[in-house]
């Protein structure tokens, strides 16, 4: 028999999908009610950040509470080894998989060998595209843009002066989310730019995130348009410490408003330093706790809710989007130290 999902989805307009049907190869797995623990499949895309460590660690502690057996595979933000770390994971047997992607278009492809094998798939943080996706996770990611866009935009009117001259480091082009984000801050930004109150001076798009590659545009802005910069849009702390190390090195740190996202420790710390001005904080803990809940129901063929859809391009899927948090200096203690996030003497050093 074919396996199928509900979902209840809450909108303005109350909808109910009643008959998602996986499995359409014909095949289905052992049902999971006949396990000890249902296995759950984690393939993410890159461990090399602080936040993915936070996000692994979260969800597997979480589903193990719940009585789940987590498999987890890391593809180095290669496409092909992350396809081939689901086949892996689809041979174990995993009664639901969980992809942060490195490229969501690419994934798509896994998307439909999890069906084939009868296995639900869950999108974590990152959407993919262009497949019958059974669900998607993450923060409100226009949100982060209009919250980062929104800050600098404030910020620089404050300082007085008349036009400000930013530089725009966007994401890996491959993550869906990068677009996100652009859309957030181009809300906020286009009427300012169309106004003449900002001038976006150079910008470009930070292969697969790296930080050298953002300190490569930000080189090349430095060289381009001279030091002349009142603000850098950095859309994450990756890119951010990679802009940083380049006013650094030109003796700019401090002297430019630099924002960030995702409030890793190195970041937190540069803001207590002055050398970042901001960063969007994300509870990473509530994130990857609730999508290992929802893992372990899907993995049970048990009925999920979320509250919104949002279209990948072949289907609307059914989605949960977290609220985010501007941080600044002034209010460290009150989010990321309140909530646990990082400890105090981290930060400001003991008192």
């Amino acid at each position: 028999m074919k396996l199928r999902i509900f979902f209840v989805v809450l909108s303005c307009a109350l909808s109910v999908i009643t008959g998602l049907t996986l499995g359409r190869g014909g095949q289905t797995q052992e049902s999971s009610a006949a396990r000890p623990k249902p296995r759950i499949g984690l393939s993410m895309d890159t461990l090399k950040e602080e936040r993915w460590i936070g996000d692994r660690d979260n969800f597997v502690k979480r589903a193990e509470e719940l009585g789940a057996e987590v498999f987890v595979q890391s593809a180095n933000s290669d496409d092909t080894r992350q396809i081939s770390d689901v086949d892996a994971l689809l041979s174990r047997g995993v009664d639901a998989l969980v992809i942060i992607p490195h490229n969501g278009a690419a994934m798509a492809k896994a998307v439909e060998k999890a069906h084939a094998n009868g296995v639900p798939v869950l999108a974590y943080d990152r959407l993919i595209t262009g497949c019958e996706l059974d669900l998607y996770m993450t923060f409100d990611n226009v949100k982060v843009g209009e919250l980062q866009a929104q800050f600098l935009a404030d910020r620089l009117a404050a300082a007085g002066g008349g036009k400000k001259r930013i530089v725009r480091i966007y994401g890996s082009k491959t993550d869906n989310n990068a677009a996100l984000f652009k859309e957030g801050q181009d809300r906020v930004l286009q009427p300012l730019i169309a106004s003449g109150a900002i001038e976006v001076v150079h910008e470009d798009w930070a292969q697969d995130w790296r930080p050298e590659n953002a300190k490569r545009i930000t080189n090349a802005a430095i060289t381009n348009v001279g030091r002349n910069i009142d603000g850098i849009l950095a859309s994450n702390e990756g890119t951010a410490g990679g802009a940083i190390q380049s006013l650094l090195e030109e003796g700019l740190a401090g002297k430019v408003l630099v924002t960030g996202q995702d409030a890793e420790l190195s970041a937190c710390q540069r803001i207590v330093a002055g050398t970042q001005a901001m960063t969007i904080y994300k509870p990473l803990t509530q994130l990857a706790s609730q999508a290992a809940e929802v893992a372990v129901k899907l993995a049970k063929h048990r009925p999920i809710i979320a509250k919104a859809e949002l279209d990948n391009g072949r289907v609307k899927v059914p989605s949960v989007f977290l609220d985010v948090i501007a941080v600044t200096k002034e209010n460290l203690l009150e989010t990321v130290v309140k909530d646990g996030f990082h400890k105090q003497e981290m930060l400001f050093g003991k008192r």
